[in-house]
């Protein structure tokens, strides 16, 4: 248990920095098909499945610092890359109706895809500015 909260204190420390190097995208690069456009939709879907428990995806937000319990909506058709990611979005709501955009980071592990976490990426529409570089 104290090396979990540890761990999550650390990641809260480093989100900011990451999200502060990442774009906001709402961009669909078309060369992405078949397969491993599918493949990629798949990681995610099994990323959001494997964190949501009672019905409830989590994600903490380090710049409202809050914890959200969520339900997926949908899931965005649009896929681009940037750097070793594929990057994707959902949408998710909170109980009072509030939807959440999140993007999601997809790797290539080998033969396979595995998304490794998820991003704010707007709130009620309103957009966050981040990038992510090579």
């Amino acid at each position: 248990m104290r090396n979990q909260i540890k761990q999550m204190l650390i990641t809260a420390a480093l989100v900011p920095l990451f999200l502060a190097s990442l774009p906001s995208w709402a961009a669909n690069d078309p060369s992405i098909k078949g397969n491993l456009r599918t493949n990629i939709k798949a990681s995610m879907s099994e990323f959001i499945n494997g964190q949501t428990v009672g019905q409830t995806f989590r994600i903490y937000d380090p710049v409202e610092d809050k914890m959200y319990k969520l339900k997926l909506d949908k899931l965005h058709d649009g896929i681009v890359k940037k750097g070793d990611f594929y990057v994707s979005c959902a949408d998710l709501v909170d109980a009072k109706g509030r939807k959440f955009d999140l993007d999601f980071l997809v790797l290539s592990d080998g033969n396979k895809l595995v998304a490794t976490q998820a991003v704010i990426h707007s709130v009620d529409g309103k957009k966050r500015k981040y990038h992510l570089e090579n």
